[in-house]
């Protein structure tokens, strides 16, 4: 029990545990009532958070399934005497790589896409919200991290990006660049970070969900 005014019900990796937040005076019935009615989504979170646990480590290798700006697609390796890249051909990613080339650079090369599209499609969405949220952002880069979507420099006006992002859906790319934009505005956590979130991007706390989930 919290002093919040609406009842708030989260599902948290590793081991699909359920929290319930609720306002002070609620009822145990009305506890009860809200969580048999949310029972479908909870089995549902759960069942994702079981699945990543016992997904297998990927291969690179013919037929796996890899996520692409939100959408699945089946892996399609091509061994060819080509400059190393990869495609988007309907539901499938052609992965031009050389003959005999191991795992580890078949990784590499699918991520360099990943990365290739993205430096693509931020310019544009940094550029428009920065305008939108009245910020001047002097740069952007791109890495992977293991605990972070993103993270604000706000001395040198700098933004990074998480790799991983490539592979959700682009509103959620579009939530990480508007809340590292609003930590030029604020650099804290707090009621006033978070009014300029519900300013901005009202739907954020959807998106935030989605890269629990």
């Amino acid at each position: 029990r919290k002093k919040i005014k609406n009842i708030n019900l989260r599902v948290y990796p590793p081991d699909g545990r359920v929290r319930v937040s609720v306002p002070m005076r609620c009822s145990e019935d009305v506890i009860r009532s809200f969580i048999g009615l949310k029972i479908d989504w909870i089995r549902k979170h759960q069942a994702k958070i079981m699945q990543r646990n016992s997904r297998a480590p990927l291969k690179y290798i013919d037929g796996e399934m890899h996520f692409f700006r939100g959408k699945q697609y089946r892996l399609q390796v091509i061994e060819k005497a080509v400059k190393p890249h990869v495609e988007t051909n309907g539901d499938a990613l052609l992965l031009y790589v050389r003959p005999g080339t191991d795992e580890e650079k078949r990784r590499a090369v699918l991520y360099e896409f990943y990365r290739y599209r993205l430096r693509q499609e931020l310019p544009g969405i940094i550029d428009r919200w920065a305008k939108d949220m009245g910020v001047s952002v002097n740069g952007f880069g791109i890495k992977k991290m293991k605990t972070k979507w993103g993270t604000c420099n706000r001395k040198a006006r700098r933004i990074w990006i998480n790799l991983e992002l490539a592979k959700k859906p682009p509103e959620c790319l579009e939530y990480i660049v508007v809340h590292e934009l609003a930590h030029l505005l604020e650099r804290y956590h707090n009621s006033t970070f978070y009014g300029y979130m519900d300013r901005f991007l009202p739907q954020w706390r959807i998106y935030r969900k989605e890269l629990e989930s």
